[in-house]
């Protein structure tokens, strides 16, 4: 299948800081992708990598099969960008926002564009500096999804939006998936990611440590096991790949391997099953397989929840790039010239 962004040993260093360390990532056409990691894993810094925004200091990376950063202005009429933390122009409305955006891009669908506006419950007629932080979200949403950009990178769309809004999101995004787009979604909400991505990648301190669907990822860590028997279940701790067996009674509760799921169901089976709950590893449970080492010693996978040690996501909230030299900058950025919605460049 034709790949829409391809990313093969990505580095880059903001001094002594390495942000990537040799990051791979493969996103196929028309699939939606999620974007995993705790702050400072280095998400923002690999979109912004993709968007042109930063030069990577080696290895190679591909977008609609063209060079993120030599064809930059290119490449943002193909393309949409949504941040964590959009900045608007304050003197602006937000229906002129997603007008000048989208002219960006090169035009829009105004009848999608009028149908996004209801859905999200936005009035288009306030300006940018009364708008609360949910409903700047919405502007760039907007705009992003009323265009005809083949790819949406989509850097923490919903923060800040209510759980009605996030499931509009959610039914807007299919609907983008039905129509081919090609979607690479960075996202903390781990439920959102479970309905809406095909495949999932996670990355730790810059690489990319697993990929795959979630029932690829599931079968390789454990599923949990509640069982009623007619007769107590012994044994089943001698079993390979059977983890933390509870004996009750007729009831056991235990985790078991993936590969070892069927050998485990067939002896408990042996015991005269009445009741059986099977639960397979939620996808925070995978993220905490390659994470929970970190949090036993500092509390926070990489800095969840701490951005006062952020290398790469501390400056989402405003897009500014402190550590960047303005050589790294392309002028299309500077200019402002289809960088997408709400980056430094465009809105501000």
């Amino acid at each position: 299948m034709k790949k829409a962004i391809s990313v093969a040993g990505l580095h880059k260093s903001f001094g002594r800081t390495h942000a990537l360390d040799g990051l791979d990532l493969a996103v196929d056409s028309g699939e939606v992708h999620g974007f995993l990691g705790p702050n400072g894993a280095g998400k923002s810094t690999t979109i912004r990598v993709l968007l042109g925004l930063l030069r990577a200091d080696s290895g190679a990376a591909q977008l609609l099969g063209k060079d993120p950063w030599k064809d930059a202005v290119a490449l943002h009429r193909r393309l949409a960008y949504v941040p964590g933390d959009v900045e608007l122009w304050p003197n602006l409305t937000g229906g002129e926002a997603i007008d000048l955006l989208s002219r960006l891009r090169g035009g829009l669908d105004r009848q999608r564009r009028d149908e996004l506006i209801e859905r999200f419950d936005l009035d288009p007629t306030k300006k940018g500096r009364a708008y609360s932080k949910g409903n700047r979200q919405k502007v760039a949403i907007v705009a992003a999804l009323a265009s005809d950009a083949e790819l949406l990178l989509l850097d923490e769309p919903t923060a800040g939006l209510d759980p009605l809004m996030e499931v509009v999101f959610q039914d807007v995004i299919l609907q983008a998936k039905a129509a081919g787009k090609t979607v690479l979604l960075s996202s903390h909400i781990l439920a959102q990611v479970e309905k809406l991505c095909d495949r999932v990648s996670i990355i730790r301190q810059g690489r990319n440590v697993q990929s795959g669907t979630l029932s690829e990822m599931r079968h390789l860590t454990r599923t949990t096991v509640e069982a009623e028997t007619e007769r107590p279940a012994t044994g089943l701790d001698a079993l390979p790949g059977v983890h933390g067996v509870r004996l009750t009674d007729r009831r056991v509760h235990f985790a078991v391997d993936g590969a070892h799921l069927d050998a485990a169901i067939r002896t408990l089976g042996e015991f005269g099953i009445r009741g059986l709950i099977s639960h397979p590893p939620t996808l925070e449970e995978l993220m905490l397989r390659h994470y929970g080492d970190e949090l036993a010693v500092g509390g926070h996978p990489g800095g969840v929840g701490d951005d006062s040690n952020d290398s790469d996501d501390s400056d989402d909230s405003n897009g500014d790039f402190e550590d960047v030299p303005a050589a790294d900058v392309p002028a299309a950025a500077d200019s402002g010239t289809g960088t997408g919605t709400g980056t430094s460049g465009a809105a501000r």
